[in-house]
């Protein structure tokens, strides 16, 4: 910390190119005293870093830089300029076809290793072991040699965020599918896919897979994007229909078989027509959740409390959990948006509090999110539901709007999505309490939305 009262020693071991469930990241910064380290941090991703070292914008990245965002950004603006090439030839570009599409793993590659050479630079010291608590004030764990590592700290933050979870109740799921976690590092193409959930995991991947031009289809249980407005939702599926993403709607799958032609047969059952149906796909990715990688941590030990249904780390205002020099950030907290900002944001500000002598709290009311699914979807507050459901109907007046974006016209784009609407108090100046964007950019557009609501 920018405080701390000696010269930090630094370390970084790596993890490969994918970091495993079995391995955790630990930072710290070091101190003389009753314990080795002031601030100890157990997880190597956006918010534990941003933690460790407040004031950088780095860390080894955990989920967010190597399954999760930045390579999922990536795809998503691949499948993007294939529309635009499609579009240039209206505005007036030859383009020689067929166009064909390979991958974009290299620069994911390229940002792991830079987060490693940064820990070395920014003063560090990164343990590349599998911790767990053994006290209120220790963590230990084996390196991949074999050798125990014991590390006591006066402060300790938990950021351990979540992993994918499999449907344990599907024949084969865990044999045969895989998840967003092994997606992005397929050696070969996933050829014609099976994506099973409603998340936004799953309409994104949709998206950009329909996008490269792969034969792609998206199994739901029951409603997409749950806890999103559902309005919204439906506009966002039924533009990915148009272009190509097919969906099996109330279906939810019963086995996974191996053919002799190394194809994986799906076996679901359709809800609505009471029916069994089956196909054949060469990959099956389940997009049904994420869990709190908190298992192996050992908390009992430590005496901090968890959620018994979630799983999740029980947190107050200041991130401290039920031991007040243990916090938690991220993912693994109970009540929290699972977004890698809000993570750096919340480390950064805890990190400031613990050394630097402020008070200022982590603000989690109206964050903006956006699915990056093929026509973006971005909010900030609540949605028409969560609206009626706090205020009552009768105390909620809705403004909406359909819209043609400017480069959908020369393109002759169907523009049928393209929506906004503000969810609103209807007493007095009729506070916004929710905006909902569905176009292109809209990751971009609603962050000025989110500073005038805000």
């Amino acid at each position: 910390p920018t405080t701390c009262r000696c010269r930090t020693r630094a370390a970084a071991v790596g993890t490969g190119r994918r970091p495993p469930p079995s391995v955790r990241a630990l930072a710290a910064s070091a101190l003389p005293g009753k314990n080795e380290y002031d601030l100890l941090v157990i997880g190597g991703g956006s918010g534990g870093l941003a933690c460790a070292k407040e004031g950088t914008a780095w860390g080894l990245g955990g989920t967010c830089v190597n399954v999760g965002c930045i390579p999922k950004k990536l795809m998503h603006q691949a499948a993007l300029l294939g529309s635009s090439l499609k579009d240039a030839q209206h505005y007036g570009w030859s383009i020689s076809q067929p166009v064909h599409h390979t991958c974009v793993q290299n620069y994911v590659k390229s940002l792991n290793w830079g987060h490693r050479v940064q820990l070395q630079e920014k003063k560090v010291k990164y343990f590349n072991i599998k911790g767990s608590f053994s006290d209120p004030h220790t963590v230990r764990g084996l390196t991949k040699a074999g050798k125990e590592t014991v590390i006591t700290a006066d402060n300790i933050v938990i950021a351990t965020g979540g992993r994918p979870k499999y449907p344990v109740h599907v024949a084969g799921a865990l044999e045969y599918g895989i998840t967003s976690d092994d997606l992005f590092w397929l050696k070969e193409s996933p050829g014609k896919t099976l994506i099973v959930g409603a998340s936004y995991v799953s309409l994104e991947c949709a998206g950009f897979l329909t996008g490269i031009g792969l034969d792609t289809t998206v199994m739901m249980r029951s409603i997409p994007l749950r806890g999103f407005d559902q309005q919204m939702a439906s506009l966002v599926t039924e533009h990915m229909e148009s272009y190509g993403t097919k969906f099996l709607k109330r279906c939810f799958p019963t086995k996974v078989e191996k053919l002799k032609s190394n194809r994986l047969q799906v076996t679901w059952k359709n809800a609505d027509l009471g029916t069994e149906e089956t196909d054949s796909f060469n990959t099956v990715m389940w997009a049904v959740g994420r869990a709190p990688d908190t298992k192996t941590l050992n908390l009992e030990a430590a005496g901090v409390k968890t959620n018994s249904e979630t799983g999740k780390i029980i947190v107050d205002a200041s991130e401290a959990t039920s031991v007040p020099h243990i916090y938690a950030i991220g993912d693994i907290t109970e009540g929290r948006p699972e977004l890698t900002p809000t993570a750096i944001a919340a480390g950064k500000l805890l990190a400031q509090r613990l050394f630097s002598q402020s008070s200022e709290l982590m603000d989690y009311d109206n964050v903006p999110t956006t699915v990056f699914t093929p026509l973006e979807y971005g909010c900030v507050g609540l949605s028409e539901e969560a609206a009626v459901q706090r205020h009552g109907s009768d105390n909620i007046e809705v403004y909406h709007a359909y819209y043609k974006p400017l480069e959908f016209t020369v393109a002759e784009r169907d523009a049928t999505q393209c929506y906004i609407k503000m969810v609103c108090l209807r007493e007095r100046e009729q506070r916004i309490l929710g905006l909902h964007f569905i176009g292109p950019n809209a990751g971009e557009v609603i962050q000025g939305f989110a500073l005038g609501i805000k």
